[in-house]
């Protein structure tokens, strides 16, 4: 099993399905101790301001809030730099817990030993 694993969510409001999945699978895999690194690209960037996730919904899947707040307890969520800079979100903006970083770190992270990507 992988030691750690790379998440990186493109969806959001947009594509719901998808982007609760991603949110739930690195929930569940940091609950089961697993390292997880959570990135947010596209339109999943919203989810790194204040209140955004809040008014994410979907029917029969755990709220995304409570989902973000165990990523950012035990994992880490990182937002991608251009992501964040075509929306005009700094460092200031994103919730205690996130990181603004781009594709060199994303790279480095994938492809380092022992560790499993994922894109949603």
């Amino acid at each position: 099993m992988a030691k750690k694993l790379v998440i990186k969510v493109t969806a959001g409001a947009d594509a719901p399905e998808r982007c609760s999945q991603a949110f739930t699978v690195a929930a569940v895999a940091v609950a089961s101790g697993v390292e997880v690194s959570l990135w947010l690209t596209g339109e999943s960037s919203w989810f790194a301001l204040p209140g955004r996730a809040a008014e994410f919904e979907l029917p029969h899947a755990a709220p995304l809030p409570g989902l973000i707040d165990s990523i950012v307890a035990a994992g880490q969520i990182t937002l991608c730099t251009q992501c964040a800079a075509r929306r005009e979100i700094t460092e200031k903006d994103v919730i205690k817990g996130v990181r603004i970083a781009g594709a060199q770190v994303f790279v480095q992270e994938a492809l380092a030993d022992g560790t499993q990507a994922l894109v949603y």
